[in-house]
């Protein structure tokens, strides 16, 4: 472990990743039970597998967003590390498997160079924030809800109030009102929305409590029709503290959000949230909102003509999708099962650094887009996304 200590430049990270280390040779050497173990493993991207002495490592990418970087170094974690197999969740993450216990803190120390967490990807914490994989770039957008989901992300990390909750808690950003990132079926999901007031644009969120699925499935009330942008922290750290309280922790299966609300109704879940927002030590958190930045791919494509193909014709129409950027188009990549792997996803790396705004954005529905590609290389993105095998129509 004495290659990684002196190269992240990080010190909580860093310290972070030596705790895991320490608690790794502690329970080894039955310092410390396996349900506290497993507790912090958890918290720490790291789940048990069926098979003895090997563990699934989630990799925890908020709203799905992935650079060429970033996924060579996933490729190059998961080939030395794992058996170089992807899987895309439907949390936007990419989880791999069959992982030595003992090289767990090794790995994470190998993501962090590229700015990638295992953090809070498993356990009782806030989970993924997830988001539209077209946000920033949809035309029917009220705006792009990437600059919320990240501030939303980045304050609740390591967080010390929702570290042990009773269950997880999940968090979604729609861009509109086709809510394509599914909120009405989360803890709490936020759909953009604009008022006019004073005669300028302000930016909120109608509001969505909880919903989920399970044997249980419920959709998600509207508790608010619109939320201002600087309320969004405050109101959803008041939501957690309440459910962190006043939540099931004697039996797991009744201890999701869902059934704290069901139980007291949300009105007066909310009046609880109200009350604890008054005590809040920030009552309000103004987030900087940047759109998206919309890259210029490096190189031109070279020019590909496909004429009178019906499959060329049903794949763009399935698979490549208008952006709000004149010009532009984003590309659905079909993952079945969501499952790929580190030589593909190496093509992809390349084929984004050098053709498109160097971005993937990983779907709820455990596949991938590619944003910001030119339309007049639409055909050569067909002909390299076949010689990967990723050309299957229907995204």
């Amino acid at each position: 472990m004495q290659s990684f200590r002196t190269e992240l430049e990080n010190p909580v990270v860093e310290k972070d990743i030596l705790e895991l280390e320490k608690k790794i040779l502690l329970f080894k050497e039955g310092k410390i039970d396996e349900e506290k173990f497993r507790s912090l493993r958890l918290a720490r991207g790291v789940y048990g597998q069926r098979q003895p002495g090997v563990q699934m490592i989630r990799i925890k990418l908020p709203y799905g967003k992935v650079t060429s970087k970033q996924l060579r170094r996933i490729s190059d974690v998961a080939d030395e590390y794992s058996t170089g197999r992807l899987h895309i969740t439907t949390r936007q993450d990419i989880q791999i498997h069959h992982v030595s216990l003992d090289r767990t803190p090794q790995l994470w120390a190998e993501l962090e160079k590229d700015d990638i967490t295992l953090r809070e990807a498993c356990g009782n914490t806030v989970r993924n924030v997830t988001a539209s994989p077209t946000a920033g770039v949809d035309p029917n957008e009220a705006f792009d809800v990437t600059p919320y989901a990240d501030a939303v992300f980045n304050y609740f990390l390591r967080n010390p109030f929702c570290q042990e909750m009773g269950r997880k808690f999940k968090i979604s950003f729609s861009g509109s009102e086709e809510d394509t990132a599914l909120a009405y079926m989360h803890d709490l999901g936020f759909i953009a929305k604009v008022q006019l007031k004073e005669g300028k644009k302000i930016h909120g969120f109608k509001v969505l409590l909880a919903g989920g699925l399970g044997s249980q499935p419920r959709l998600g009330d509207v508790v608010q029709e619109f939320l201002e942008a600087d309320q969004l922290i405050p109101f959803i750290e008041g939501v957690l503290r309440v459910y962190d309280r006043h939540g099931e922790r004697s039996n797991r299966n009744k201890a999701r959000v869902k059934f704290l609300v069901k139980s007291i109704g949300p009105e007066a879940f909310i009046e609880l949230v109200e009350a604890e927002k008054k005590a809040l030590y920030q009552q309000s958190y103004p987030i900087q909102y940047l759109e998206s930045e919309t890259k210029i791919a490096l190189h031109s494509a070279p020019t590909i003509r496909i004429d009178n193909d019906p499959l060329f014709e049903i794949w763009k129409k399935t698979n490549v999708l208008p952006q709000k950027q004149k010009g532009l188009v984003s590309i659905g990549v079909r993952v079945p099962l969501g499952d790929f792997y580190t030589d593909q996803a190496r093509d992809l790396a390349e084929l984004i650094a050098n053709y498109s705004g160097d971005e993937i954005r990983f779907t709820l529905r455990q596949d991938l887009l590619i944003r910001d590609v030119p339309e007049e290389s639409i055909s050569f993105f067909l002909s390299r996304t076949q010689k990967a095998e990723f050309s299957q129509s229907g995204i």
